[in-house]
């Protein structure tokens, strides 16, 4: 066996693709959750407002009964609610100090954004809200909500690609309850829902491309 003078370990060019193989697997433990957590999402929002949006006259190619599309969009948004909730608890175990806390309050902000939603909705429909204005108030509140919050998380981790769809989200909101109802549902399946498709889609060829490179 010949010796070595160790002049391999202290190779700076070696050392730091070294440290760019662990920053991705780092990187790839936090992404992956967060790429099904987006997915969940996307399928959710296509499927349950396609849904909503099928239970009315206007869909001219399949019809799903009232009572079958309300509770299949109640089960899919539920289910992502706690899809979600158990991935991104598996997620914070692995994070300490600054990062475990930014991580902790942006979750329980998002329990309060929907909670909030969810409280004045009630409110306005105990004081007289038509149900017909519901069906336009109650998916036009939670994108406002979702929105924002994408915005706020986009600035707490400085990623421009969350921010921007934070906008989106929040003009894909702002401009369906002009379609009326069922109108409503059916943008913002396609835009709302597609574009976390999209996202999703977006965030997984850069995790791809990412890879690739930490393994050349």
């Amino acid at each position: 066996m010949e010796p070595t003078d160790g002049s391999d370990a202290l190779d700076p060019a070696a050392m730091l693709a070294l440290q760019e193989r662990q920053a991705s697997r780092v990187d790839d433990i936090f992404t992956r959750p967060t790429i099904a957590i987006v997915y969940i999402w996307g399928v959710a929002w296509t499927v349950g407002f396609l849904a909503l949006w099928s239970a009315s006259d206007e869909n001219p190619w399949f019809t799903t009964p009232p009572t079958v599309a309300g509770w299949l969009f109640g089960i899919l948004m539920v289910g992502g609610i706690v899809s979600s909730s158990i991935i991104g608890s598996r997620i914070s175990r692995g994070i300490q100090g600054a990062q475990q806390v930014q991580g902790t309050m942006y979750g329980i902000a998002w329990a309060i954004g929907c909670t909030a939603a969810a409280v004045l909705g009630g409110a306005l429909f105990s004081a007289g809200m038509a149900p017909e204005l519901s069906a336009i108030f109650y998916p036009a509140i939670y994108s406002l909500v979702v929105g924002l919050l994408y915005l706020a998380g986009g600035a707490v981790w400085r990623d421009r690609v969350m921010y921007g769809m934070g906008i989106w989200i929040i003009v894909v909101g702002m401009a369906a309850p002009f379609f009326g109802s069922p109108g409503n549902a059916l943008i913002m399946a396609i835009a709302g829902g597609g574009g976390f498709l999209v996202y999703a889609t977006f965030l997984e060829a850069t995790r791809r491309r990412r890879a690739h490179r930490s393994a050349v």
